[in-house]
């Protein structure tokens, strides 16, 4: 992998049940909200987080990774 890839999947881990699951993130924009298939709480960013992957994934998203601004203020 050359240091200009951009991983697309991340494990995304819910705070409250543990549940896991693999989903690929949008490049181009921020996921504010997903829904835990386990327990059915619904994700939200962590304060200074841009989005639930840069909060409770494995991979930080898209934009992030390339170190450019991902949410516009």
């Amino acid at each position: 992998m050359t240091p200009d890839a951009v991983i697309l999947e991340s494990l995304l881990t819910c705070p409250e049940c543990g549940h896991t699951t693999r989903e690929n993130m949008p490049t181009d924009s921020c996921q504010f909200f997903h829904e835990c298939a386990g327990c059915h709480t619904i994700l939200r960013p962590k304060s200074g987080d841009c989005c639930v992957f840069c909060s409770f994934g494995s991979v930080k998203c898209p934009p992030v990774q390339q170190k450019s601004c991902c949410c516009s203020s």
